[in-house]
């Protein structure tokens, strides 16, 4: 059984679904420390002025949890990003296909970070087709605090022999310490496709909400690939 574990991100990119969809079961780490201006209240989508960001504000004071930190509805937030989404993708080739989740997404007032991000990821996979099942931190047992041993209970707790780690985690994870505890460590190597865009040349990573507005249903083959 293969397990993999991610921040949950706002509206993630091609490759943090890719992950989901190559693992057995999908953990949602919103139990580690928030980092400020990364992918945990923000992403990308594609104008005809090129990448613009869409942010969701927030009430954070460190060293909160991701689980913690609070939605700033003094700002118009959702009004901009709908404004956004309308103005750049009402003419895309799948607009309806995707547009029943803006709604959702974008109508009621978050109160916290994690319910939204969870929920965008939720409902993104199922647009997708991912079927993997999704947990929260912040609803199973405690788990070390050390980045490698939290992983390696969050494995055994599932009864995983595998996990399933970034690219990047060859230089920083402790791969002796897995092999000690019975886990295998697998690197997702994922290789962004291609697809057709509107506004010009293709623009890569940015929210897969791209992708499915450009290519609706077909979404999932394109994400996989050549696998």
């Amino acid at each position: 059984m293969i397990v993999a574990v991610h921040q949950p991100q706002y509206l993630p990119w091609l490759g943090f679904f890719d992950k989901m969809d190559r693992a057995d079961i999908f953990v949602l780490l919103d139990t580690v420390q928030y980092k400020k201006n990364e992918w945990q209240n923000r992403n990308r989508i594609k104008t005809a002025a090129g990448p613009q960001w869409l942010t969701v504000p927030v009430t954070y004071h460190f060293p909160q949890r991701i689980d913690e930190v609070g939605v700033n509805n003094r700002e118009r937030w959702q009004h901009r990003q709908r404004q956004a989404l309308l103005t750049n993708y009402r003419q895309a080739p799948c607009w309806d296909f995707v547009a029943p989740l803006i709604e959702e997404l974008l109508t009621p007032a978050w109160e916290r970070l994690s319910p939204l991000n969870v929920f965008s990821v939720t409902r993104l996979a199922k647009l997708l087709g991912i079927t993997t099942p999704l947990f929260l931190a912040s609803e199973l047992p405690p788990f070390p605090e050390g980045p490698d041993r939290r992983l390696i209970a969050i494995a055994k707790h599932f009864g995983a022999d595998t996990y399933l780690a970034g690219s990047g985690g060859r230089d920083y994870m402790s791969l002796d310490l897995y092999r000690q505890n019975g886990i295998n460590v697998a690197f997702q190597e994922y290789r962004h496709p291609v697809y057709e865009q509107r506004f010009g040349p293709f623009v890569p990573f940015l929210s897969v909400l791209d992708l499915l507005f450009n290519h609706g249903p077909e979404s999932l083959t394109i994400l996989r690939g050549e696998r």
